[in-house]
């Protein structure tokens, strides 16, 4: 009986101090000299494969880059999908998502956010031929967009009629487009319009519907109750804001030189609240 009183204390112990462990991410993140970020790397310019180096980079890896750098650790990026941004960061398999993630009131339930990093409308792009000039004549149509993402339900909830058929990237969506599987394709308006940009001559044969099928929050996404590393978090970017590197940065990948074309930047890295 000694004997099993003696390992069920051991087991309790050997429980709390895992729990202890784990109670502090910023805490493990130093102890293990790296900083492990989910990001996207289908989605330029904030995060995406570089064609020269093959390394990924883009405007959320610079972030990033500043935030290992203020922790004092590596950063190392992990490549996932959009269905599997929250539950990568809640099974703990990566320590911070940037990966385009818009912060809702819906989301807050599950993670916590960072200072918002970006703010964009979302847009739907057609085929100057389909004759489709505004929002609602989608009605009763096929459109395309990601998986996973908030372009769908927002698309859903603008035109409920329209066929919506989804893929695993913004690339996929806007190829299948492009081989005529769909009238329309939704997707944050930076992205559309770097994937707009690219078409070169054909931009001729499509048209950037004009009006915004809403207005999204983008920011890091951090594991639920995790208040040291939110803080760490936010101080870097906070002093990116002061210092003028967060301007710099967003013109460097969003600028008017740029295939995004943005000539101002209309937000500041200050506030983690939504409406």
């Amino acid at each position: 009986m000694r004997l099993n009183l003696i390992a069920a204390a051991l087991a309790a112990s050997a429980l709390l101090t895992g729990i202890a462990a784990h109670a502090d991410q910023l805490a493990d993140i130093k102890k293990k000299g790296e900083l492990v970020v989910g990001v996207l790397g289908t989605d330029e310019p904030a995060t995406f494969i570089d064609p020269k180096t093959r390394q990924i980079v883009g405007y959320e890896v610079d972030l990033v880059n500043a935030i290992a750098k203020k922790i004092g650790v590596k950063p190392v990026l992990k490549q996932i999908a959009v269905a599997a941004r929250i539950p990568e960061l809640q099974q703990g398999h990566v320590d911070l998502v940037a990966a385009g993630l818009t912060h809702n009131k819906e989301r807050e339930a599950q993670i916590d956010f960072s200072l918002t990093t970006f703010v964009t409308g979302q847009k739907a792009i057609v085929k100057k031929d389909s004759g489709i000039s505004d929002v609602p004549q989608l009605a009763g149509k096929k459109v395309l967009t990601i998986r996973g993402g908030t372009q769908e339900p927002n698309i859903r909830k603008a035109v409920p009629t329209a066929e919506v058929v989804t893929f695993d990237t913004s690339q996929q969506a806007f190829q299948a487009l492009q081989q005529g599987k769909g009238v329309g394709y939704v997707d944050d308006e930076a992205a559309l319009l770097r994937s707009y940009a690219k078409l070169g001559p054909q931009k001729a044969q499509y048209v950037v519907l004009k009006q915004n099928l809403s207005t999204e929050a983008l920011a890091i996404g951090i594991k639920k109750g995790e208040s040291g590393l939110k803080a760490v978090v936010d101080d870097t970017l906070r002093e990116l804001e002061k210092s003028g590197e967060a301007q710099k940065i967003f013109v460097k990948w969003y600028g008017p030189n740029t295939a995004s074309g943005f000539q101002t930047r209309d937000f500041k890295l200050e506030s983690d609240k939504i409406d």
